[in-house]
């Protein structure tokens, strides 16, 4: 069961880690010139999107919600109650990666609507 844990959550936590132009740090596609106020602007819809957490209560609860989904699978599938633990914990560590990968897709908007609010022409 540990193995599906792992299989399960490392590639999306490889591949958030693994990208600086995420989340917060976003840099969106500006197609059009870019004045000299870009880098500030930049950085305050960067502090803007900062402000909002990539953990929170919606991640607390989706990690509940696994927990409690992981392990009513495995009484269902193995109709015992033998690796319930480990079933709610696999099912918890998938629901709080989830929830944190939506968050962090949530602080990309808040710069891209943040720098279109600034009038630049975010494309991407």
């Amino acid at each position: 069961m540990r193995h599906i844990v792992f299989a399960l959550s490392a590639p999306a936590l490889i591949s958030l880690a693994a990208c600086s132009n995420v989340g917060a740090n976003y840099q969106p596609v500006v197609d059009g010139p870019v004045g000299p106020n870009y880098n500030a602007d930049l950085a305050q819809c960067q502090a803007l999107a900062r402000s909002q957490p990539t953990i929170n209560e919606r991640t607390a609860a989706s990690a509940l919600t696994g927990a409690a989904t992981g392990a009513a699978a495995s009484a269902i599938i193995n109709d015992s109650s033998d690796d319930l633990g480990r079933s709610a914990a696999a099912g918890a560590l998938v629901g709080a990666t989830a929830s944190a990968i939506q968050q962090t897709q949530n602080q990309e908007v808040i710069v891209r609507n943040c720098m279109r609010g600034r009038g630049y022409n975010v494309v991407g």
